[in-house]
């Protein structure tokens, strides 16, 4: 049996580019199969959480007639960051790995992002934000996650269009999209699952940045849940290492993420524009309101809403879409 090579959606500015992955350990499991139903869901879904990371395996990124060679952290996992002198391309590019196995090439190819040249930048949260999850009753979130495939699980009504307006927003041009992360608590283990969801519900393509990723089965029972600082770290890098977009953010009420979207716009005052935050609950939270309306002091535009359709009246009328 052969180790197996996973790459994640990478991204680039005019002097950096950054890729990442993982090494997991040969296994007889068979890969997530997106259409098994009930039980055969469940199965595949725990399958996801028993997988075994390789520490300390040789990668190479194959960059310009060049091998560039790192290797694992503890978690199997891996990133490259490259400075880079010359001009790229813009939109989506491809880049390759390959890691070896008795003296053969075991190759990946995945995609990156150079956004196009433009002034908006949009990060989102996943679970509750535009993907119903039930996060705030965790019995229900673990019996749709085990039980639910990616053909029944749900978008927010409304949500799609109103992100495909984004992705879109202030261009002449539809084919150059926004720069967009979903930025989530939730674990590398569900990334396939949530690129296949985003592309099945036509939702932005976006970078994915998750949540450090588990190999035992009790971590499926607590999946999206613990500490969010991650989330916070990961945005806080994407404003810095994209600092001339003005950015909006799209989270919702049932964890940490007005909370967390309050500190941005504390250290970011002039880059934030827009906080969007989804109300999961049939009451709008107190300490959520006097969040939003705290943020609005710094001159950044709140919308606390129950339907996405008050989302997308709100992002008309301050001039974000049309």
């Amino acid at each position: 049996m052969k180790p197996i090579l996973k790459l994640y959606r990478g991204y680039a500015n005019e002097q950096e580019l950054i890729v990442m992955g993982h090494v997991f350990k040969p296994t007889t499991q068979a890969e997530y199969d997106f259409q098994k139903k009930k039980f055969k869901n469940a199965r595949s879904i725990i399958q996801m959480y028993q997988t075994k990371t390789q520490a300390n395996a040789d990668v190479f990124l194959e960059r310009k007639g060049k091998i560039i060679h790192t290797k694992t952290l503890k978690d199997g996992y891996f990133k490259f960051c490259i400075p880079i002198n010359e001009v790229l391309g813009y939109g989506w590019l491809d880049y390759n790995v390959h890691i070896l196995h008795e003296g053969k090439k075991i190759e990946a190819k995945a995609t990156y992002v150079r956004p196009f040249d433009g002034n908006l930048g949009f990060i989102s949260d996943i679970d509750d934000t535009f993907l119903v999850s039930h996060t705030r009753n965790p019995l229900k979130k673990l019996y749709i996650l085990l039980f639910r495939n990616i053909n029944t699980r749900k978008v927010f009504e409304g949500a799609v269009p109103h992100y495909q307006a984004l992705s879109t927003a202030g261009r002449n041009n539809k084919e150059e999209q926004n720069a967009f992360f979903y930025v989530s608590s939730s674990e590398w283990n569900l990334y396939q699952f949530i690129v296949k969801f985003t592309e099945l519900n036509q939702l932005p393509r976006a970078v994915l940045l998750l949540k450090d990723i588990k190999t035992s089965l009790m971590d499926l029972f607590i999946t999206g849940r613990g500490d969010h600082n991650h989330k916070f770290e990961k945005i806080k890098h994407i404003l810095e290492f994209y600092p001339n977009l003005n950015y909006t953010l799209l989270g919702d009420d049932s964890q940490e993420d007005p909370y967390l979207y309050e500190s941005i716009c504390k250290i970011f005052p002039v880059t934030v524009m827009a906080v969007y935050i989804r109300q999961t609950g049939k009451k709008k939270k107190a300490k959520t309101q006097s969040t939003l309306e705290n943020i609005s002091t710094l001159g950044v535009e709140t919308c606390y809403f129950r339907d996405s359709h008050e989302a997308i009246e709100h992002s008309k009328r301050i001039g974000l879409i049309k």
